[in-house]
């Protein structure tokens, strides 16, 4: 088995809710055991702006959000589930304690990862009597965006282990990097403690604010690192002659002295203020959901660009997020579809997130444009126009569209469309989409398409092959018995 088909988390705060909204919204039912009297109300903000972000993140058709259930024991928390993350605080008494009881009732063939920033594996896995199932699985902050994961063994932990819980993260759109040694805090917290120490010594010493540093970092380096990491940076400096010569030109440098890395600064309350003070002003009033979803906002940008480095093929993080969406499609394309043909095929279902609104409230135009768009993409995989054929290089675009606003879509409204073919030929396919309200059955807008079968890379309308044709004119026919739509015909295909 190389997905997960039931998580549970045990902790619910920063990192324990970014798991869950992770596992959500690949479709994963969660169940959750967090003793705090407000987790509920965390991981509802958590959830709701990973909804957010991932309406900005990704077009592609995301599976029906997995069922949350809140536990009130941790017994109850992991019946039935193969993938089991601990996010409790970082003491290890308390992870030891509660990844032994965790062991204790867990099903035999359960993954357990520990979200430790930085206690070794083997020191959490000393008391369980299943402790070759025990892995660190340390996530990056927000955890429902950034996909990096380490994964660290401990001494006990098989490879099996280490094998599976690096397959089960892909579908969820992670990467898992085996880290091979086990080392306090592992490789990511050491670059950054590392840093960190630095940061607080030049904010000790008054020779920037925390708003300067913060300015070096996100706008030159970190830049760079977002995309190509340390040391590839590094190779570029070099110029032609690469990494090499940046060595040879650079390396005398690390004998300066221009660190206080050996010297650790005196963490006052003196010092603890000053900080503060600055890190206040520097927020300017923002509270931390809004700069929760400023950041969500700003990574998802940076995703998207990267998606499309490289001539489109991707690059880093972007990549993997292509991946990721065309795993979905592929999914996507092999769901089948029943309908009722004596009906407008039901093909899109969904609610109006918060990225979907404008100022009043109300679903936004190119949003409704964008359900639409996606009824479409749903009819044409189900005639077999896939993501396996645009690939091959052909597909139908669409050359026309009219839309009519009946009424108002609002936030968190269920909605859904329907699709009614009105025509067919060996080229052409003439579309009539609705809108509803899912409650109440209301139109709320209607969409008449015309799209053309085209060769991609011929740049030209080219007859659509028999098999695609064949699937098309069975629903066309059927259809045809339908009661034609309103203002049909008048404003798209018509002959001018």
């Amino acid at each position: 088995m190389t997905g997960i088909n039931k998580a549970a988390c045990i902790g619910g705060g920063v990192i324990g809710g970014g798991w869950i909204a992770r596992f959500l919204l690949a479709g994963i039912d969660v169940n959750v055991f967090d003793p705090h009297p407000e987790a509920s109300r965390i991981v509802g903000e958590v959830l709701a702006n990973a909804e957010k972000a991932y309406a900005m993140l990704t077009g592609a058709p995301l599976p029906p959000r997995g069922r949350l259930t809140f536990c009130t024991t941790l017994e109850e928390a992991v019946a039935g589930a193969d993938w089991i993350q601990e996010s409790v605080p970082e003491r290890l008494d308390l992870k030891r304690g509660v990844l032994t009881e965790i062991d204790a009732v867990a099903r035999p063939d359960a993954l357990i990862g520990s979200s430790t920033s930085g206690l070794l594996p083997t020191d959490l896995q000393r008391n369980m009597k299943h402790p070759e199932r025990l892995f660190v699985a340390h996530p990056y902050n927000p955890v429902y965006l950034l996909p990096l994961v380490e994964i660290v063994g401990g001494e006990k932990t098989s490879a099996a282990t280490i094998q599976a819980a690096m397959e089960r993260l892909v579908p969820i759109g992670m990467k898992g990097v085996h880290i091979a040694k086990e080392i306090e805090a592992f490789v990511g917290d050491r670059l950054l403690e590392a840093l960190w120490r630095e940061a607080l010594w030049l904010i000790h010493d008054d020779i920037c604010t925390v708003e300067t540093l913060d300015d070096v970092i996100r706008y030159s380096f970190g830049l760079r690192w977002a995309q190509m990491g340390l040391f590839q940076t590094y190779r570029i400096a070099g110029g032609e002659a690469g990494m090499r010569h940046f060595l040879a030109q650079f390396g005398p440098c690390l004998a300066w002295p221009w660190t206080k890395l050996t010297d650790v600064v005196d963490l006052d309350d003196a010092l603890i203020e000053k900080i503060g003070r600055q890190s206040d002003e520097q927020a300017a009033g923002l509270s931390i959901r809004e700069l929760e979803r400023t950041r969500d906002e700003n990574l998802v940008g940076i995703l998207q660009a990267l998606k499309g480095g490289r001539g489109g093929e991707g690059w880093g993080a972007g990549k993997l997020l292509k991946d990721f969406e065309q795993s979905l499609w592929a999914t996507a394309g092999t769901a089948t579809t029943s309908f009722d043909p004596s009906k407008p095929l039901k093909l899109v279902e969904t609610k109006v997130g918060p990225a979907w609104v404008d100022y009043n409230g109300h679903m936004t135009e190119h949003r409704y444009l964008q359900v639409f768009g996606d009824t479409s993409d749903a009819l044409l995989r189900l005639i077999g126009v896939d993501l396996a054929y645009v690939e091959a290089g052909q597909s139908y675009y669409t050359v026309e569209t009219h839309i009519r606003h009946l009424g108002e879509a609002k936030l968190g409204q269920a909605i859904h469309s329907t699709c009614q073919i009105l025509g067919v030929d060996e080229k052409r396919l003439h579309v009539f989409h609705t809108l509803y309200d899912t409650a109440t059955g209301e139109a709320l807008a209607t969409a008449e398409h015309m799209l053309l079968h085209v060769d991609s890379k011929a740049g030209k309308a080219t007859p659509a092959p028999a098999v695609i044709l064949d699937k098309v004119k069975a629903i066309a026919e059927v259809h045809a018995n339908l009661v034609a739509p309103e203002g049909v015909g008048r404003h798209v295909g018509q002959k001018r």
